[in-house]
């Protein structure tokens, strides 16, 4: 049985750094055979949680949330993934905005009376950008990897960051800037190798976890 991985870009700019390196990522995924599917954030339309508690005593099949908004689509696609990989920029030292309110609509399914615990054994992997080294990528990993948790999840570390991998966008993490390069993420040899190895550890634990052997 295949393993499905579901990667959600989390930045606002459609086609940017943080996608190009989500994509590296769920290419590594499929080259060792699991199946791959990619949403991204940018031009969505994902309110914040309202916690109006609606999905405590209100659910039904189909509706984990009252809110009607783009994260309906996107429920039934993350129940059916086994693996959620996550990839966020780094904005003022966290993940960005747009991932914070996917994130914070999950709530629905560990508080809802119908979809409560629906995230439990899931693998998850998170993947951050920033422009300069050093400028909160841990505190972006981090946050989604609570998150996973929370959800009863079970998160994997990438090679030397065990929060997941990391990468910077500009040469060296420095900050200098080339219009010739969009994506300097693709340059970070060691951002990349984080990612393969980060995906690799997830379709091993989901394999085990489904019971179809080793990656």
């Amino acid at each position: 049985m295949a393993i499905g991985i579901l990667g959600i870009c989390g930045s606002p700019i459609a086609g940017g750094n943080t996608e190009a390196f989500l994509d590296r990522a769920l290419e590594e995924a499929r080259s060792i055979g699991a199946e791959t599917e990619k949403e991204t954030l940018a031009g969505k339309q994902i309110s914040d949680c309202r916690h109006c508690n609606w999905c405590l005593t209100k659910q039904r099949e189909g509706r984990p949330c009252a809110q009607e908004d783009d994260m309906q689509g996107l429920y039934p696609k993350i129940l059916d993934a086994d693996a959620l990989l996550l990839a966020t920029p780094v904005y003022i030292g966290r993940l960005s905005g747009y991932m914070a309110s996917m994130l914070d609509r999950l709530r629905a399914f560990t508080h809802g009376n119908l979809y409560r615990g629906r995230l439990a054994d899931k693998i998850g992997g998170a993947m951050a950008v920033s422009w300069f080294r050093n400028a909160g990528l841990e505190t972006a990993l981090q946050s989604i990897v609570v998150s996973f948790l929370t959800f009863q999840m079970i998160p994997v570390g990438g090679l030397a960051c065990p929060w997941g991998a990391p990468a910077v966008a500009s040469e060296a993490g420095t900050g200098r800037f080339s219009k010739e390069r969009r994506h300097g993420v693709l340059d970070d040899e060691y951002g990349l190798r984080s990612a393969q190895a980060l995906v690799r550890r997830m379709v091993f634990l989901a394999k085990r976890l489904k019971g179809t052997g080793t990656a």
